[in-house]
């Protein structure tokens, strides 16, 4: 009689192990692959130094990654128990990337535009402050005096492609609109050589880049003489349908109060000046 319900036991830890480490189709996520763009302080960066705050590149060995959408990846990896992996993919890339069931989830300050709602499903807003775009110029600019939109006519305005720091250019009476480039690291080379008079950013990435490049100066716009913008904040995109993860990130999110995201992007700015 011992000797079966001995039997009996093994079996059952035997199927319990079987099911533990094999993929079942209907089984939880284990694994929440990430991507980012990893080209946009203060919400992702990249670096060789590997601490107990960033994560390994999974398609990019010896590369980690950092930044606040990271932090915001990891609460809610934590949140669904979850491990995390992130890749480090070109922003024109990731939502082929996502559909091609490459990543789960896209964490890469991204805005949930109308045109971006056609083709992911996007999480609450996770970001601290509300989006303000603004124009980062060299200090020898003629434009360094600027208020307004307005104050630009005329002036070479560059910004990255397939993002609304593209599209928002025309919005510049008098501008000449340059051919977008295709990263964040682009834009800055640009202004930087003074190839263009000025480059298009988010107001908070801004200031984190005029402190970094101290011959850049960030023109801020009062309150109705500077962009017009149709979206809500930077948000988690995932794809069309995907419900269960949806609903798991917007819980993670909803958890956290705006003292906690401070906290967090506290900490990322205060590592950022260590790691770039």
């Amino acid at each position: 009689m011992i000797k079966k319900f001995v039997t009996v036991i093994v079996v059952v830890i035997a199927i319990f192990y079987y099911y533990l480490v094999h993929d079942i189709p209907d089984k939880q996520l284990r694994v929440l692959r990430v991507g980012s763009e990893c080209d946009y302080v203060p919400y992702s960066w990249v670096t060789s130094k590997e601490h107990e705050y960033n994560f390994p590149l999974a398609n990019s060995p010896g590369s980690y990654v950092d930044g606040y959408d990271i932090q915001i990846a990891k609460i809610v990896a934590d949140y669904m128990n979850v491990k995390l992996e992130f890749r480090k993919i070109a922003w024109e890339n990731l939502f082929d990337a996502l559909n091609r069931k490459e990543i789960d989830v896209i964490f890469s300050g991204m805005l949930d535009t109308d045109e971006r709602r056609k083709l992911v499903d996007f999480s609450k807003t996770y970001e601290l402050n509300r989006s303000e775009y603004a124009i980062l110029v060299n200090i020898g600019s003629a434009f360094t005096g600027a208020r307004s939109l307005e104050d630009f006519s005329g002036a070479r305005i560059l910004g990255q492609k397939e993002t609304y720091f593209d599209t928002v250019i025309d919005q510049i009476p008098g501008v000449v609109h340059m051919p977008p480039v295709n990263s964040i690291s682009a834009m800055m080379e640009n202004v930087v050589n003074f190839n263009v008079d000025g480059i298009i950013i988010d107001a908070d990435m801004g200031s984190s880049y005029e402190r970094i490049y101290t011959n850049l100066k960030l023109i801020k716009f009062p309150e109705g003489k500077g962009f017009k913008l149709g979206f809500t904040g930077v948000c988690a995109g995932v794809r069309k349908g995907d419900k269960d993860l949806l609903d798991n990130i917007n819980k993670a999110i909803a958890n956290l109060s705006v003292r906690e995201r401070k906290r967090i992007m506290d900490r990322v700015v205060s590592r950022m000046w260590e790691n770039i």
